[in-house]
């Protein structure tokens, strides 16, 4: 007998969303199986490797530690909500383009997710604040001195610039 299909509506993106997702389907199952937005990545499925963060209702989670009927209302910001509608991109996907911040391009997706709450919450951030969000997400091609680059960038982009003096 095949478990109860259940009734998710969110908010992805800034649009509407809606799809059928098992009790047990992860967050991020559900955004790349029913919502076909396969830019959030599955890692570990543990939770330790940060490939599956997205945001929801402004808070970086992990995707793959959160049920969909658990988000059944909220607000999900994905890897491709980034960019403006007219697909320029957001200063901190451009800063890691110009500073050669992605390797692969595995893990890329939830560095950005997990900087983007940083840049959201943080305007003026120290290095340790910085670090302390990179040291939640794996790469394992090891680019994180090209990351750190492509943080520091994005901040100037976006008018500020991160303190060189310890975190609070």
């Amino acid at each position: 007998m095949s478990p109860t299909r259940i009734p998710v509506r969110l908010r992805v993106n800034g649009r509407p969303a809606e799809g059928l997702a098992e009790p047990r389907t992860s967050l991020v199952d559900f955004l790349r199986d029913e919502l076909d937005l396969t830019g959030t990545h599955v890692g570990c499925e543990h939770g330790v490797c940060g490939l599956c963060t997205v945001r929801v209702d402004g808070v970086a989670v992990r995707g793959c530690l959160m049920l969909a009927v658990q988000a059944d209302g909220a607000e999900i910001l994905t890897v491709e909500g980034l960019a403006s509608p007219d697909g320029k991109l957001h200063p901190l996907q451009e800063a890691f383009a110009e500073e050669h911040g992605l390797q692969c391009g595995f893990c890329t997706p939830g560095f950005l997710m997990a900087l983007h709450e940083l840049i959201d919450d943080e305007p003026n951030p120290s290095e340790e604040q910085i670090r302390d969000v990179l040291g939640g997400q794996l790469c394992r091609c090891t680019g994180y001195a090209g990351i750190l680059r492509a943080v520091q960038s994005a901040f100037a982009k976006l008018g500020a610039s991160p303190s060189t003096e310890s975190g609070a």
